[in-house]
């Protein structure tokens, strides 16, 4: 059996460039990229994802394998993808920051465990959040959503040596300073909420000294802070799902030629 170059090239052209988009965006994105998803599951998924999308990938340009033109492809098709999931990895740091806040806020800040998707130690009211938002992120098709995404870049940016322009790295950059203003949006119920328990220790400690208020205010503050967790959690969810919302519509707008 023998293969021409030109078939060759159209084979890499078909599969292989594809593979380094969608194998980026897998390793980037949430619950795909979690350290409790074995590499080799993760590399099983983007081969199977790159088999159903490449029959509807437009044709790719004729590029010799070996050459400047195709790294500078690769190279392109990586950053694609792993933009696209490292934009969505944004808005689950905004909640594992917001839960971060409002453990400090309660006293809770010393109280880790290791985070399985990113395999680091984040308070435990913040895994609790991420637990939270994973699931509604899943009941929402948030993942379906993300490879349609994907599937989509093909078509409005085609593989080719061109791809993100600085305009777009500035709009990514943009993205992560909303995100995390969400984050304290989020948060900022439960600060305040703390922060009139805590003036009215303070106001309790100058009117009656003798009483230790550092004995008393760390488990009622604790309590307090439960309370206001549960009390403020119906509104996460909706805050949440907003944000997917939006970033969904920034990555669609990412990938589209300016």
């Amino acid at each position: 059996m023998v293969f021409t170059g030109a078939e060759i090239t159209a084979w890499v052209g078909s599969f292989v460039w594809p593979l380094f988009r969608v194998g980026a965006l897998v390793m980037a994105a949430p619950i795909f990229s979690a350290a409790t998803v074995p590499v080799k599951i993760r590399a099983g998924l983007a081969l199977v994802l790159t088999l159903a999308v490449a029959p509807l990938v437009p044709t790719p340009p004729p590029v010799d394998v070996f050459s400047l033109t195709s790294l500078s492809i690769v190279l392109q098709q990586i950053l694609i993808g792993a933009s696209l999931g490292f934009a969505l990895q944004l808005v689950f740091a905004a909640i594992v920051t917001g839960g971060q806040v409002v453990a400090m806020q309660m006293g809770l800040g010393f109280a880790s465990m290791i985070d399985p998707q990113n395999g680091m130690q984040v308070p435990v009211l913040s895994q609790f959040y991420l637990m939270m938002a994973t699931l509604v992120f899943l009941s929402l098709n948030g993942h379906l959503i993300l490879i349609d995404v994907v599937v989509g870049s093909f078509h409005t940016m085609p593989i080719s040596a061109n791809g993100f322009i600085p305009e777009d790295f500035w709009q990514l950059a943009n993205w992560g300073s909303y995100v995390f203003g969400g984050a304290v949006s989020m948060a900022i119920p439960t600060i305040a909420a703390l922060l009139i328990v805590n003036i009215s220790f303070g106001v309790m400690n100058r009117a009656a000294p003798q009483l230790n208020i550092f004995g008393i205010g760390f488990p009622v503050m604790m309590l307090f802070g439960f309370v206001i967790v549960f009390v403020t959690l119906p509104s996460v969810v909706p805050q949440f799902s907003d944000l997917v919302g939006e970033n969904v519509t920034m990555l669609r707008h990412l990938v589209t030629p300016r």
